[in-house]
């Protein structure tokens, strides 16, 4: 009997250690800091972490993709986005678009750039129906230029793709000698900076276009400017003999042309006395 006794005590003291395992199991389960234990044992943490650095960067990547959209141009990409904009602006004044035909000018003008060893030009050709301007070359950026032609002052002087070529050439130096720049007279020392939660600087664009209005259709080159490409054209066409000879017959028939029509007054204001450049061109005469 006494035996019977000691076995049902022993079973139920057996029974209530299993129940406190099971509930101290329970503690363990229910133990956060044993949680992260085992997380940091499984790398799970350092996972998260670089998960959190890696979408941190990625903020702040976006941020000065978002800031440096509010940059001023750069110099060479200034000059591009004004000059098309003065474009747009005066397409009434310069009536730049209509139909009009493929002249070959382009290959033309390429073939005499490269002839005098001016490769990897990039440069454009528009054709205006107006009087206005009757040529004129503007900066589109590094190396790379616009260059206008009226479509009245080519048919009124007949001239050849030879002839126009010349004109362009010109323009080109002007543009090389940075002649157009030096009579804008602009202040790009504020295309350094970023305009992101600023007011931007208007006058750099107001300002600019103003300018070129200012020197396309009114103020032009000095004499000194003028003296200057004359002497470096001569000296460039004087390898080339029968291009000299071309030159200086278009000067020829263009000083004649605007000293008889009204249209072209405003010629000599741009490019003064072509009678001048004759004579600055003309061989000097031996004294005897």
């Amino acid at each position: 009997m006494r035996l019977i006794v000691l076995i049902a005590i022993s079973i139920s003291l057996n029974c209530f250690a299993q129940d406190l395992t099971f509930e101290e199991k329970q503690d363990q389960i229910l133990n956060y800091s044993n949680i992260k234990s085992v997380l940091k044992n499984d790398g799970l943490d350092e996972t998260q972490a670089k998960k959190q650095k890696v979408i941190s960067e990625i903020k702040d990547t976006r941020k000065k993709i978002s800031i440096s959209r509010y940059n001023y141009p750069k110099d060479s990409d200034y000059w591009k986005f004004i000059t098309e904009l003065w474009l747009v602006k005066n397409v009434q004044k310069l009536r730049w678009d209509f139909p009009k035909p493929e002249y070959g000018l382009k290959l033309a003008f390429k073939q005499l750039l490269e002839k005098f060893s001016f490769y990897n030009i990039e440069f454009k050709i528009l054709i205006i129906n107006t009087p206005n301007v009757a040529h004129f070359g503007l900066p589109l950026g590094d190396n790379s230029y616009l260059f206008i032609l009226s479509l009245p002052f080519m048919r009124s002087l007949d001239l050849t793709k030879v002839d126009i070529s010349l004109l362009l050439l010109e323009d080109f130096l002007r543009l090389r000698r940075n002649q157009f720049k030096e009579n804008l007279n602009l202040n790009l020392k504020n295309l350094a900076g970023n305009f992101y939660n600023k007011k931007i600087d208007k006058t750099l664009i107001t300002g600019a276009l103003n300018k070129y209005d200012e020197v396309v259709f009114n103020k032009g080159f000095t004499f000194q400017q003028q003296f200057e490409l004359t002497k470096e054209v001569d000296q460039l066409l004087k390898s080339e003999p029968p291009l000299w000879g071309a030159y200086f017959k278009l000067y020829t028939k263009i000083d004649r042309f605007i000293k008889t029509d009204i249209l072209y007054k405003n010629y000599l204001k741009i490019y003064p006395s072509p009678e001048m450049r004759l004579k600055w061109l003309s061989p000097k005469k031996e004294v005897i």
